[in-house]
C-alpha cells in the first residue's frame, strides 16, 4: 500500500513540474508582458582580476541586450515596447554544476534536472521573480583554459553563460547571453556544430543578398558572420546581430515584414 501511495505522489509530482513547464513555456512566448531576465555572475576561475571586474559591473553593463530585443521585435511588428529587461544580482558564491563531457542522453537528462535543482536553491535575487535565469561565468582574460560551449535549457528557463572578465568582451558576452536567451525560449541553433559556420538559409542574417557573400552582420541563432566560404567571424556584440525569420517563428514572433 505505501509504495503504491509512494509511485501515485510521484506520478502527481511529475505531473505537476510537466504541467508548470508547458505553462511557463507560453507564458515566457505569448509577449503580453516584458520578459524579466536576471543576470547572476559568477567568479569561475577564483581569480582577484576576476572579482574585480564582477565588482565594477552595472546594470548598464547589459542595456545592450535590452536594446537589441527591443530593435529586432519592432523589425516583426511585436506589440511590445520592453520585450526583455535585464536586471543584475549580487554575486553567486556557490559554483553551478558542471555539464557532463561526452554525455549519454541519460547523463544530460540527470544534468539538467540537477542543474534545474541548484537553480531553485541557490538565488542572490532579492527583487520579483525573474522569467528567465542566466547564469553569467565569469573568467579571467589571462586564464589559460578554453572556455566550455554555452548552455540554455528550455526546461527550467536558464541560460548558462561563460565569458571573460573584460570590458571588452562584456558585448561579446551579451551577445552569447542572447543567444542562450532565445534557446531558453525555444529557438535551436542554426549553425554546424562540426564548424561552428552559420547553416545557409537559417543562419545567414540576409540569405537572399545577392551576391550572397560577404555577409555584413550575423543571425543570432547562427552565431557567424559569414565572410567568404573560407571565413566566418564571431560578432564584436550585438550591434552587428538580426533575429532571422525562422528564429522569429520559433520563438512566437510574428513577421510583419
Amino acid at each position: 500500500m505505501f509504495q503504491k501511495l509512494r509511485l501515485v505522489l510521484l506520478i502527481a509530482v511529475l505531473v505537476v513540474v510537466s504541467l508548470n513547464a508547458v505553462l511557463s513555456q507560453i507564458r515566457t512566448t505569448d509577449w503580453s508582458t516584458t520578459l524579466w531576465v536576471v543576470v547572476y555572475p559568477l567568479n569561475a576561475d577564483g581569480r582577484e582580476d576576476t572579482q574585480r571586474y564582477i565588482d565594477s559591473l552595472k546594470e548598464s553593463r547589459f542595456d545592450d541586450i535590452e536594446s537589441f530585443f527591443s530593435k529586432e521585435s519592432k523589425r516583426y511588428q511585436l506589440n511590445i515596447e520592453a520585450p526583455v529587461q535585464v536586471m543584475l544580482a549580487p554575486l553567486l558564491k556557490e559554483q553551478l554544476p558542471e555539464p557532463p563531457e561526452n554525455p549519454s542522453i541519460i547523463d544530460n537528462v540527470l544534468w539538467s534536472l540537477h542543474m534545474r535543482y541548484w537553480s531553485w536553491r541557490q538565488d542572490s535575487w532579492q527583487g520579483p521573480d525573474p522569467d528567465v535565469k542566466i547564469y553569467m561565468r565569469f573568467y579571467s582574460p589571462e586564464n589559460p583554459k578554453l572556455l566550455r560551449h554555452s548552455l540554455g535549457l528550455q526546461k527550467g528557463l536558464i541560460g548558462i553563460v561563460n565569458g571573460y572578465a573584460d570590458v571588452e568582451y562584456q558585448g561579446q558576452n551579451n551577445l552569447i547571453a542572447a543567444h542562450e536567451l532565445l534557446h531558453t525560449l525555444g529557438a535551436s541553433d542554426k549553425y554546424d556544430p562540426a564548424t561552428n559556420w552559420p547553416i545557409w538559409p537559417d543562419g545567414y542574417a540576409d540569405p537572399t543578398q545577392e551576391p550572397l557573400l560577404p555577409q555584413t552582420k550575423a543571425e543570432i541563432m547562427g552565431g557567424r558572420v559569414q565572410i567568404s566560404p573560407a571565413i566566418a567571424l564571431i560578432p564584436p556584440s550585438l550591434e552587428h546581430v538580426v533575429v532571422g525569420a525562422a528564429t522569429a517563428i520559433e520563438v512566437n514572433w510574428h513577421s510583419g515584414e
